[in-house]
């Protein structure tokens, strides 16, 4: 961190958050429209008071039970991703025998290069998405994240899609894989349409959904109910319920 940031400051731990993806831009990982997806994020990370929450818990449960009972879980990686927690994503990939999936929006080799380079630095093994021999297309999308590789999304029956758009989180409930992903925005189309959704900051998240996955690894597994409507209720309950008590304080 900078010293223009002591560790002191109440928001240290954003404003790290912050500066990490700002060196992940320099570095290539991340395109300039994810700075500003990353700070709408921060915004919605205010409201939920910058902690996990208990719906937030109750989704990392569920999701955890889909990753670990799938038979090809793929964790699909952009710029934002690869720059806040590349360490985690490795090491929930091992966790559940997931295979990673390079996928962009604003696709380039350049930065799909970078990721790469920085997914192995991290631990990573095999790496998909940079292999266009090996590509095929969604067809109910437009984007250029209809190009996944044959041997990762597009054969998935589970997929964590971290800070995801609302179209292609559509697109893959319609080819019928289940859709796990992190948005700090309860109603945002992506968390609204996806099977689970865990409002919470990503680099907060994905520790706990570790930790999660390896207590489940060691236990029968029983089936996990979940709705994934009504705990973003819950979750929309707890932004205003914690707005409350904060203009209280005011």
């Amino acid at each position: 961190m900078t010293n223009l940031i002591p560790k002191s400051h109440p928001r240290a731990k954003s404003l790290y958050i912050r500066e990490q993806l700002v060196h992940a831009f320099d570095d290539g990982l991340v395109a300039k429209e994810g700075l500003m997806a990353h700070g709408r994020g921060e915004a919605f990370d205010y409201l939920i008071g910058e902690k996990t929450s208990k719906s937030a818990k109750n989704a990392i449960k569920a999701a955890a039970f889909a990753l670990v009972c799938a038979k090809h879980p793929v964790i699909s990686v952009n710029g934002n991703i690869a720059g806040l927690c590349p360490k985690e994503i490795v090491e929930l990939s091992k966790v559940v025998n997931a295979k990673i999936e390079i996928n962009l929006f604003y696709s380039s080799d350049k930065r799909k290069q970078n990721i790469l380079r920085t997914l192995k630095k991290n631990g990573a093994r095999e790496i998909l998405g940079v292999d266009k021999k090996n590509t095929t297309r969604i067809s109910s999308l437009d984007s250029a994240r209809r190009i996944v590789d044959k041997n990762g999304i597009y054969t998935a029956d589970v997929v964590l899609v971290p800070l995801e758009d609302g179209d292609r989180t559509l697109a893959l409930k319609k080819e019928g894989k289940k859709v796990i992903t992190f948005d700090l925005n309860p109603l945002s189309r992506t968390a609204q349409t996806a099977d689970i959704t865990i409002v919470d900051n990503v680099v907060r998240g994905i520790k706990e959904l570790i930790d999660v996955c390896v207590k489940m690894q060691k236990k029968n597994l029983q089936n996990i109910a979940f709705d994934n409507k009504k705990n973003l209720a819950k979750s929309i309950s707890e932004i205003k319920n914690y707005l409350e008590r904060r203009a209280k304080l005011a």
